[in-house]
């Protein structure tokens, strides 16, 4: 039975473009699927989660990242009595902003793209489902229902102070309230973004023999996790010890954002989804003592992970691809592909060429930029 402050498909705002209503599946399933057939959810296959797409066949990329988040995100959904298929849409497309090669393309790209009003990949992530996937005859993007929108923009809450270009654009004529928090479901969406990487970073960095296993069994909750497997599977191969002590890490935070979330919703009594928006605070999250916790996890994966010299090394040569992709379509933008040339004959200025050739590397996979680069530069 789905709770009262859920987002009932019934109830949904609609799309920007009309459009009659399947006979078989719910609006919020049309946008999961739409999502699930787009060429920029696909193009995630062959983007970087830390590791760059071809250090190895067995590290997450952003595919494989946002099929756990959906994971976790209908999990939660499903315990707290939200909409499966709206907290399914928002996970599934919660990375499709993202550049390649992660955080450091996106470093790089929003660096090159300051005079040009900036890059972010969430806005980026609107700009993909609102305009730049062109597939459809009576329309650009995927023409997504509100809600669906409204929980990519603000599924990390309220959007306040400067809005980036790509959200204010599609705001100004669709307006997504961005000042309020977003539903339930979209909030399950980001925490269940923030239990996917927790876990399968410590599981990625330990492939990559970053850390050991026993500097991961000192960490907190860690330690738990890492004695209940000893006591219950003495002498366990070593492998098998520590994913199954990860498994167990996973469950923690799950039932932590599940109880919290539920001892939050007793307390606000919400009696729709626009009390969920308006309750003025966040509330699907981790309790107090896990998100310490975890904030301990995080600084060890900083220092041992996300700056170890092996990945501060790659990053260096990534961020040179895109700083020199950049300038070298800006000078050369009849090298951009047939399709993207009608957009740049119609550019007006060198902010909306930037825009465009912005949009087409963010769009790139890591094994194309890097092609591309040995191609036009090498």
């Amino acid at each position: 039975m789905t709770a009262i402050y859920a987002s009932h498909s019934t109830q949904a705002r609609g799309r920007l473009v009309p459009e009659e209503e399947s006979t078989f599946r719910s609006c919020f399933q049309r946008d999961r699927d739409r999502i699930i057939h787009a060429s920029a959810f696909r193009r995630l296959k062959h983007k970087t989660q830390v590791f760059i797409e071809h250090e190895g066949d067995y590290y997450r990329t952003r595919l494989t990242h946002s099929i756990e988040v959906a994971q976790v995100a209908r999990t939660i959904a499903g315990a707290l009595h939200l909409n499966p298929e709206l907290t399914e849409a928002v996970a599934l497309a919660h990375d499709l902003g993202h550049t390649p090669f992660g955080h450091t393309g996106e470093d790089a790209l929003s660096a090159l793209m300051k005079p040009y009003g900036g890059f972010d990949h969430n806005a980026q992530a609107i700009r993909i489902v609102t305009d730049l996937e062109r597939h459809y005859a009576a329309f650009d993007g995927l023409n997504l229902t509100w809600e669906t929108l409204e929980g990519l923009a603000k599924h990390n809450g309220p959007v306040t102070g400067v809005v980036p270009w790509a959200l204010e654009e599609y705001n100004s004529q669709h307006d997504l309230e961005l000042n309020t928090f977003a539903s339930a479901e979209a909030q399950v969406a980001a925490i269940a973004d923030d239990v996917a990487y927790n876990h399968h970073d410590l599981h990625d960095g330990l492939r990559a023999e970053l850390f050991s296993t026993d500097e991961l069994a000192a960490l907190p909750i860690l330690n738990a996790c890492f004695e209940e497997v000893d006591e219950i599977y003495p002498g366990l191969n070593y492998y098998r010890r520590r994913h199954e002590a990860l498994r167990r890490f996973f469950g923690v935070l799950v039932e932590d954002v599940i109880h919290f979330a539920q001892a939050r919703l007793m307390e606000l009594q919400p009696q729709s989804v626009e009390d969920i928006r308006s309750a003025g605070k966040t509330i699907i999250r981790f309790s107090d003592d896990v998100f310490s916790d975890l904030k301990v996890i995080r600084s060890f994966l900083f220092v041992r992970m996300y700056r170890a010299p092996s990945v501060i090394e790659m990053r260096a040569q990534v961020t040179q691809v895109v700083n020199e992709l950049f300038p070298h379509f800006m000078s050369h933008p009849e090298q951009l592909p047939k399709q993207w040339r009608k957009d740049v004959q119609a550019a007006d200025g060198e902010t909306a060429l930037a825009r465009i050739v912005s949009d087409y590397i963010s769009g790139m996979t890591d094994r194309f930029a890097l092609q591309e680069h040995e191609r036009l530069l090498a």
